[in-house]
């Protein structure tokens, strides 16, 4: 499977088209984001969290997988 992610940069990447999530309708409701908007036309995508570094994959059957 060839690398799905770009070079990395330091810069922050622009983000998706359209709107970054959906809220949900009740007070307090936590944002709801849609895979396709994380992915676009990758397949794994990079999550910053403190001092570490998390990957998102989608896989060939749709499900996600999170590794650190």
């Amino acid at each position: 499977m060839p690398d799905s992610l770009p070079p990395h940069s330091t810069d922050t990447p622009p983000p998706p088209d359209g709107p970054s999530h959906e809220r949900l309708q009740h007070p307090g409701a936590r944002p709801r984001y849609i895979s396709e908007q994380l992915f676009g036309e990758y397949t794994e995508v990079e999550i910053q969290h403190g001092e570490s570094t998390y990957r998102l994959r989608l896989t060939s059957l749709g499900k996600l997988i999170l590794t650190k």
